[in-house]
């Protein structure tokens, strides 16, 4: 460093925002794949209700994953939005 030349301050947040937009870009991928496997579900359940079998289990993981999609869109809302 030459002599009479500084830099200024850096904050200790310094990479806090990019952090941020990152974590709210996993949030979407997460969501994005929670999204898919609720289709898979209910296309599943669906057709085994309509053909008469036994889709209890089927309903109720296709129920856990839009309670987990639910909870991850209102986590995202938090999260600054994606650029």
């Amino acid at each position: 460093m030459t002599k009479g030349v500084s830099r200024p301050p850096q904050s200790k947040g310094a990479g806090n925002e990019r952090r941020l937009v990152r974590s709210g870009e996993d949030f979407d991928i997460i969501m994005g794949f929670l999204g898919f496997w609720a289709l898979v579900l209910l296309v599943v359940t669906v057709w085994m209700e309509v053909t008469g079998q036994f889709a209890l289990w089927w309903a109720l993981g296709l129920l856990a994953t839009l309670l987990a999609l639910y909870g991850m869109v209102r986590l995202r809302r938090r999260l600054p939005d994606r650029r």
